[in-house]
């Protein structure tokens, strides 16, 4: 763990002051269940007893996979471009889950296999390279380049939180990204490897075979687990870009709201550069996706939301955030028995 990811953890010696205020509220014990859990820990994070959201801002890194060579998609690489161009266009889910929960968002390139020349001014450049290497026969980008990714994605997320966010929702797009997840659940897990890879966007059987095997020879060529090494050789740009942002925003003492497979990947990685920043982590659904439910459990995460969503983008993230206002809504403005005149 290097200086920069140094981290504080939450001051687990307020929980008692501040679940003594939840419980005051005019309810039973424990009946708003899983947003009192939330709420406990927003206020663990904020250290204050009017909790807050200042400029929440949903940031989608895009990234392309060398290994979507292979097939292991039901799409090419060029749809990853494609996508981009919607989300810059306003046109995917996450514009429209954005837009209906008030959540604005902010695009990034941390490198697609197709340049979009001339770049929009709403598209943030931050491209490593086009696209990562195949890593089912070499490493998917070299140390540099995984280091370069990492301090790109923490430096925008300092950007944005200097600007006045206290709460970053991250999402991705990439051809065959969930190759990519697969692949450091895997390395990481230890699991075998037919439990962390799946279907994906919706693969046949025969590519689904192909997809294990692939993953099972690229994982089988790590030795060094270090969470630098494992993006180095399994990786994505856009992964390790949202990894970057979420140690800094951690570090910060931030919110940062995890989306699906893909995003958890990220998620799973900055807990190995820092078992603290899990502390600042808010895990928002779990995914249709093979292997999520044992990266929840490896984050020891109860995610909010259970829709059967397997599309990534950071769906499921911004569908949380009036779950997450509710959550701070109650906490501040609830009645307490006390104040209520309520006697049980």
């Amino acid at each position: 763990m290097t200086a920069q990811w140094q981290i504080n953890p939450v001051d687990n010696a307020m929980q008692e002051k501040i679940l003594n205020n939840i419980n005051q509220k005019t309810k039973p014990l424990g009946a708003l269940g899983q947003l009192e859990t939330l709420a406990l820990q927003i206020a663990l994070i904020q250290k204050t007893n009017k909790l807050v959201i200042t400029r929440p801002l949903m940031l989608v890194f895009a990234g392309d996979h060398g290994i979507a060579d292979e097939g292991v998609s039901i799409a090419p690489s060029a749809v990853t471009q494609q996508m981009v161009l919607n989300f810059l266009a306003g046109g995917a889910a996450i514009n429209c889950f954005c837009r209906s929960n008030d959540l604005p968002l902010k695009v990034i390139d941390a490198g697609i296999k197709f340049e979009i020349i001339p770049p929009p001014a709403n598209l943030i450049n931050q491209r490593i390279a086009a696209g990562t290497h195949n890593f089912s026969q070499q490493a998917a980008m070299t140390l540099a380049q995984a280091e370069q990714a990492l301090q790109f994605g923490a430096q925008l997320a300092e950007r944005e939180i200097n600007n006045g966010s206290n709460l970053l929702a991250f999402g991705e797009m990439g051809i065959a990204n969930s190759s990519s997840a697969a692949a450091i659940l895997a390395a990481l897990s230890n699991a075998p490897i037919a439990n962390c890879v799946g279907l994906g966007t919706g693969i046949n059987p025969e590519q689904l075979v192909k997809k294990i095997t692939l993953v099972t020879k690229a994982v089988a060529r790590i030795t060094d687990k270090t969470p630098l090494n494992v993006i180095a050789e399994v990786g994505g740009f856009e992964i390790a870009q949202i990894c970057g942002a979420m140690l800094a925003t951690a570090k910060a003492g931030k919110m940062i709201v995890v989306d699906g497979f893909i995003v958890s990947a990220a998620a799973l990685l900055a807990v190995q550069f820092n078992p603290k920043a899990r502390d600042y982590m808010i895990f928002a659904h779990q995914s249709e996706e093979a292997g999520h439910q044992l990266m929840l459990s490896m984050l020891k995460a109860k995610p909010l939301l259970n829709l059967g969503l397997r599309l990534g983008e950071g769906t499921g993230a911004a569908l949380v955030l009036p779950l997450i206002r509710a959550a701070i809504s109650f906490y501040n403005d609830m009645a307490t028995f006390e104040s209520a005149g309520v006697t049980v």
